[in-house]
Parts: structure tokens; C-alpha cells; sequence
């Protein structure tokens, strides 16, 4: 469920402070927080942010289609490595050995070519 209308979007306040800090100074620093639940409004295009995904900080440079997203959902906090199991290792074993294939196949043409 979305937040209020009347209420407006929710933006820490200590974060704000920094947003209008930044653009006064208009420093080129990215700006480390913690806030992954701030939505991303108009006075944050142009910045640069470092969002903390509970073990480092990830990039973040909001544009003009990011406002109204929260900066968390910019910054994941799990780490995907792959599906599969028995079938996707032997599929992986398979490519891995054609692409060894092609390279010496190359490699037996580049010799044919010098001698």
C-alpha cells in the first residue's frame, strides 16, 4: 500500500539537509546514507548517492523515471548465483568444453597459416 498524498513522500530529514547542502555547493561527492526507504524526488536527479544494502554501499545516480522509487530498491541486499543443479553444472561442463574446441581449432589454424 502507498503512502498518503496528503502526507507527500517520505524523505529523511537528515538526508534532505545533505540534498540541499549538495546542490548549493554543487560538489561532485557522492552522498553515503543509510535511508533505503527515502523516495526519490526531482531535487535528487543530478546526484549521486551511496546506498548501505546491509554489507556495502551501492551506487546510486537517480534520473528522471526513478522519481517516486525508493533509493533501496536500487541498492539489492541479496546476492543471486544461479539456478539449476545436476543438469544446469553438466550444461555449464558442455559449453566450457565446446568454447575449449574452438580455441584449439583456432589455434590449429593460426600454426596452418605460419608454416
Amino acid at each position: 500500500m502507498s503512502r498518503s498524498l496528503k502526507k507527500g513522500p517520505f524523505v529523511q530529514e537528515k538526508l534532505m539537509k545533505k540534498i540541499v547542502a549538495a546542490k548549493s555547493e554543487k560538489q561532485a561527492k557522492s552522498i553515503r546514507t543509510w535511508s533505503r526507504d527515502s523516495t526519490i524526488v526531482p531535487e535528487m536527479v543530478g546526484l549521486s548517492f551511496e546506498v548501505h544494502n546491509g554489507r556495502n554501499f551501492i551506487l546510486v545516480k537517480p534520473t528522471e523515471e526513478s522519481i517516486g522509487h525508493k533509493l533501496g530498491e536500487f541498492a539489492p541486499t541479496r546476492k543471486f548465483t544461479r539456478h539449476g543443479g545436476r543438469m544446469a553444472k553438466e550444461q555449464e561442463i558442455a559449453a566450457a568444453e565446446a568454447e575449449k574446441a574452438k580455441v584449439t581449432a583456432v589455434k590449429a589454424e593460426e600454426e596452418k597459416a605460419k608454416k
